[in-house]
């Protein structure tokens, strides 16, 4: 009997060293997990912020770039359109040595003052005293001063020319740059929104990746501890039974 009972008890105090043992193992183990998990999550965390802010600045960036090329694009369109303005008040694309053809295609609407040579020289080649009054340019010459009135001051024709494309240049100019202006801005602004938008996604999307991780890791701990109690309390249980089986013994 007595050897009986000191089996029991060597089993019995065996098997709560066994338990403690697997005890601090388990709430060590669960205890670093954790730590470890949320130190691992602080760090995702910290470099998802920083690739973020990074990402927000390039985008900026390249919307500004975009809206500046944007701006400038839609202000060289613009100055072109009002520079034509002003060469068909000349009457310059009825002449058919092409020029103003030639200027629209392949020229920018800066250069429009260099055609005053051109425009003079043509000018005076239709407009001599056999046809006057026949090419519509011959009408403008009248317009411009070149033909003086009574009691009027007579133009030098090139310099008449000349001062009605830098007027045309200057206006178109203005126009420009004021549209260009607003046009950077606002695709600058559009592609910016764009583009934090589909950032800030990322950065949810992965945000709660993390999160997910972490909710996992400890999900698995607390099965962990679940099963180390049920263990235990069977455990116990059994042991219980066995106590009470040793008492039967001894009566």
């Amino acid at each position: 009997m007595w050897h009986v009972c000191k089996t029991c008890v060597c089993e019995k105090s065996l098997a709560d060293k066994t338990e403690k043992f697997c005890l601090n193992c388990g709430v060590q183990l669960g205890g670093g997990v954790l730590q470890a998990s949320g130190l691992l999550g602080g760090i995702g965390q910290l470099g998802l912020d920083a690739w973020k802010a990074a990402a927000l600045v390039t985008a900026k960036e390249l919307a500004e770039k975009a809206g500046a090329a944007a701006g400038l694009k839609a202000g060289d369109i613009h100055g072109m359109k009002i520079v034509i303005e002003g060469l068909k008040a000349l009457k310059v694309d009825t002449l058919k040595s092409g020029i103003f053809n030639s200027f629209v295609n392949n020229s920018h609407y800066t250069e429009v003052t260099g055609l005053a040579i051109a425009i003079d020289t043509e000018m005076n080649e239709v407009c001599s005293a056999t046809y006057i009054g026949i090419h519509p340019i011959c009408v403008v010459r009248e317009k411009l001063g070149v033909i003086p009135k009574a009691g009027g001051t007579m133009v030098k024709q090139k310099d008449a020319i000349t001062n009605v494309l830098k007027q045309a240049l200057e206006k178109a100019t203005q126009s420009a740059e004021a549209l260009s202006e607003t046009t950077a801005e606002d695709v600058a602004a559009k592609l910016t929104a764009q583009k934090t938008g589909a950032i800030n996604t990322i950065f949810m999307s992965n945000q709660t990746a993390i999160i997910a991780s972490i909710v996992a890791i400890v999900v698995i701990v607390l099965i962990m501890v679940i099963i180390y109690l049920i263990l235990r309390y069977r455990r116990k249980k059994k042991m219980k039974k066995k106590l009470q089986y040793i008492k039967l013994l001894e009566e």
